[in-house]
């Protein structure tokens, strides 16, 4: 059969399938799957040396060397799921659990944010005054609004003028927090595990062994359209694998 296969003329490629990622290196570290992958490349680099041939007229190569000088692979994802992000940003991820806050100051002013310390703030209470024990309740009526990233404070708010000492309390659940450029480019081992549409389905894997994965292009918060993460990075070389004829750097697997 696995000669059948070498000698096979026939094979259109049209791939679906799912990528796993595992830190590089971290023995016992399963390869996890990262979500819907709308494209993933492997891009060869090639240093091409020549020289010319001055032995009679009209010119031409003498000779050629080839080298592959890098291997870049890139990749859209459009889960923006926590680890995407982190790797994406090179950012460090927290799970803050929820919990509650009491009287945290703020500065009031009219037709602005209160941007609280925590997301979603629930059982919101507002008072004002120069100290917190001294402060008395402001109803949100004609006030305040609260809204996932803070309390907003209406220009028109009666009880409330710029410049007041503000007292927030409030409860909040538990999020996830990104802080984002915090740390280098992560090293991952990359898996591809494809089912090829155009051949009945037959698998193809592709095991990346390392690879430095940078920094995505851009981060759309707002917009029509639905957000990705375009990542790249290079292939590297992996020094565990040896013997001859084992590839360093990436292996193709198929039926």
């Amino acid at each position: 059969m696995a000669v059948e296969l070498i000698k096979q003329t026939y094979r259109p490629s049209l791939n679906v399938g799912q990528v796993y990622a595992a830190p590089y290196g971290a023995a016992g570290a399963a390869p996890m799957p990262i979500g819907n992958v709308l494209e993933l490349d492997l891009e060869h680099e090639e240093d091409v040396q020549t020289q010319e041939d001055m032995t009679r007229l009209g010119g031409g190569i003498h000779a050629e060397v080839r080298r592959v000088k890098a291997v870049k692979f890139k990749a859209k994802l459009v889960d923006l799921n926590v680890v995407n992000l982190t790797r994406a940003v090179l950012g460090t991820a927290q799970a803050v659990a929820g919990a509650s806050v009491v009287d945290e100051p703020h500065v009031a002013a009219r037709g602005g944010l209160l941007r609280v310390a925590h997301i979603q703030p629930t059982a919101v209470t507002l008072k004002k005054g120069a100290t917190a024990s001294s402060a008395t309740a402001v109803t949100p009526a004609g006030n305040f609004e609260v809204r996932p990233e803070g309390v907003f404070v209406f220009p028109e708010a009666a009880d409330i003028l710029d410049g007041d000492l503000l007292w927030l309390s409030y409860t909040y659940g538990g999020y996830a927090s990104i802080e984002a450029l915090t740390t280098k480019a992560v090293e991952l081992a990359l898996t591809f595990g494809g089912l090829n549409e155009a051949d009945s389905g037959k698998p193809v894997v592709v095991d990346v062994f390392r690879c430095s994965q940078g920094v995505t292009k851009s981060l759309a918060m707002l917009g029509k359209n639905f957000g990705a993460l375009d990542v790249g990075g290079s292939v590297l070389m992996d020094p565990t694998r040896q013997g001859a004829g084992l590839s360093r750097y990436y292996k193709m697997s198929f039926v």
